[in-house]
């Protein structure tokens, strides 16, 4: 067990990791806790937008392309209508098993020299440093990687939060060959289904819903064309859930503790910028660490997530509002340009501003349906 370091990061996960190289990168000895042992799984859409390989590229990391899947573009559809839009820049994501990101990102936080210490159960933190089991590391910066139910967040007095709207996601894995070399996001009633392909003969399907009895069967019955995808499909995982939802905290920082990721606050999954948004954050606050001050990471931060979340909040408009789904689509089949330029501007391309005159425009098409 190491007795002192320049960075400490609670939690283990993608975000933990990213903080970890991010930070080695800049030459500050890291040491990782987290009571699991890898690979650490969770329910995702395991899709990487264009921005969020950017961002992972930023770390010295790719995922091997043996091991995704790419996909083009994003695919909306409700009842029987559907609309595509590809990424700019003949850019592409990447989707790939959560287990698998998490296994690179592992070797990736080896190679560089950080201290993992996994099975290692955080009880605390105080002035003295970090309290692992019944030992107490030094640190001069601890950074709470450790999910949307932080307990870093709570010792550090940092639970603050305007009030969010949480969903309840499922996901699980079929064996099939993709349909698609598109992200689908299919629209219900009750619910939101993602399809995504993770590898040449593996699919992830996840729903979500406010529904806390939601399950992801109930979903494939509120959405024929993805359940009739699936009709043939041995289910490969089992069913594996999460909360979801929008959360802005108003703090993600206090004296020598950062938050970052789920931590910091959370963006709904279905803007599939969830992993992306840590990235750029640990980019971003290994810089103010490696120049001694925590305080411009605030303002970096509230940047970094608004974009997704005003996405997130555009695009949950449509929920449980059918007739309004089917409009929005109708829009976009006969207005393509503006679906094109909304996923330009969900993945970074423009700037959020655009997002005003473009959010105008979609509404005068609404009203003109």
């Amino acid at each position: 067990m190491v007795n002192s370091t320049d960075v400490f990061v609670v939690g283990g996960g993608p975000a933990g990791l990213a903080m970890a190289i991010a930070a080695r990168q800049r030459g500050l000895h890291v040491a990782v806790a987290d009571s699991r042992r890898p690979p650490i799984d969770k329910a995702c859409g395991e899709g990487l937008m264009p921005d969020g390989l950017a961002a992972l590229e930023r770390l010295g990391l790719q995922l091997p392309l043996a091991e995704a899947y790419p996909f083009r573009g994003i695919r909306f559809l409700s009842r029987e209508l559907s609309t595509d839009a590809l990424f700019p820049a003949s850019g592409f994501g990447l989707a790939a098993r959560r287990t698998v990101l998490h296994r690179v990102m592992t070797e990736r936080a080896a190679q560089v020299g950080t201290e993992l210490l996994w099975g290692a159960a955080v009880t605390g933190i105080g002035a003295d440093g970090v309290h692992v089991g019944k030992d107490v590391v030094r640190a001069r910066w601890i950074i709470g990687a450790d999910g949307s139910n932080s307990r870093v967040r709570r010792w550090a007095g940092l639970e603050a939060s305007y009030r969010p709207r949480l969903r309840y996601a499922f996901r699980r894995h079929y064996r099939v060959a993709p349909w698609t070399d598109l992200m689908e996001v299919h629209w219900g009633e009750r619910c939101q289904g993602y399809a995504t392909a993770v590898s040449d003969e593996q699919v992830c399907v996840a729903m979500a819903s406010h529904d806390p009895s939601f399950r992801l069967e109930d979903g494939l019955k509120e959405l024929p064309w993805l359940s009739a995808q699936l009709q043939e499909a041995e289910a490969v995982t089992t069913e594996r859930g999460a909360v979801t939802g929008n959360r802005r905290l108003k703090r993600v920082w206090r004296a020598n503790v950062a938050l970052i990721g789920d931590a910091a606050g959370t963006v709904d999954a279905i803007t599939g910028e969830g992993l992306g948004l840590a990235f750029s954050q640990a980019v971003a606050l290994a810089g103010c660490i490696e120049a001694g001050d925590l305080s411009p990471y605030q303002k970096i931060h509230d940047r970094l997530a608004l974009r997704p979340l005003l996405m997130a909040r555009l695009m949950l408009t449509l929920n449980g509002r059918p007739r309004l789904q089917h409009r929005t689509l109708q829009v976009f089949r006969t207005r393509p340009e503006l679906f094109r330029r909304l996923l330009a501007l969900h993945v970074g391309a423009l700037p959020p501003r655009d997002l005003v005159w473009d959010g105008l425009t979609l509404g005068w098409g609404l009203i003109s349906a």
